[in-house]
């Protein structure tokens, strides 16, 4: 659905503006109406960033409410409080993978709870002139949006863009969580999940 979306998006706005569209990410908008948050390229290599709403009436329509430019962009904040020791809920952890190979028998010294439940956490600002609170549809997509103005930052302004209060492990292109795996995370996810659910229920913890 998102491929075609971001190809719409590309033939009905951005096509006829003259840009080339790298990335889109769905964000809470009012009422009915959704807005997506745009990354894209000008032919004179000035990268834009905009919010954009998506009308339905007989045919899709899209308008621009709000636009800015990445060299104006000083800091993205991904307000998460423990970058650290946490990692986002949508990304599978070392110690959730390792899970599955630990005998049952010892799973009942790990003492699992709901204090170790990841939330996932949707919320970002951008620091422009002024503050922009954001919440996305999801925190793989801030990631993924956050992902895009970096590289995007390095291929055509290398300034120095703060990106903070997000784990770098999961900022990289070349990491096995970055949006071109997602789909094959999110199947592996589900099944790490039903096999550790499926263990934990045949070794109730003391």
């Amino acid at each position: 659905m998102s491929s075609l979306v971001k190809e719409d998006l590309a033939k009905r706005l951005f096509g006829p503006r003259r840009l080339r569209l790298h990335e889109f990410i769905e964000v809470e908008g009012s009422g009915a109406e959704r807005c997506y948050l745009c990354a894209a390229v000008t032919k004179s290599e000035e990268v834009e960033i905009c919010m954009v709403k998506h009308f339905r009436d007989r045919e899709e329509k899209y308008e621009v409410v709000e636009k800015w430019l990445l060299k104006d962009l000083e800091m993205i904040d991904g307000k998460e409080a423990d970058t650290s020791s946490t990692a986002p809920a949508w990304a599978i952890s070392h110690d959730l993978l390792q899970l599955s190979a630990v005998p049952c028998a010892l799973l009942s010294t790990l003492k699992l709870g709901t204090e170790d439940t990841v939330e996932d956490n949707p919320y970002f600002d951008m620091h422009f002139h002024k503050v922009y609170s954001m919440e996305a549809y999801s925190c793989a997509s801030k990631y993924t949006f956050a992902r895009t103005l970096n590289n995007l930052n390095e291929t055509y302004l290398k300034k120095d863009l703060k990106i903070v209060n997000f784990d770098s492990t999961y900022l990289n292109d070349d990491s096995i969580w970055s949006s071109n795996n997602r789909d094959c995370l999110v199947l592996m996810r589900i099944c790490f999940y039903a096999s550790n659910l499926l263990c934990l229920s045949l070794c109730p913890l003391s």
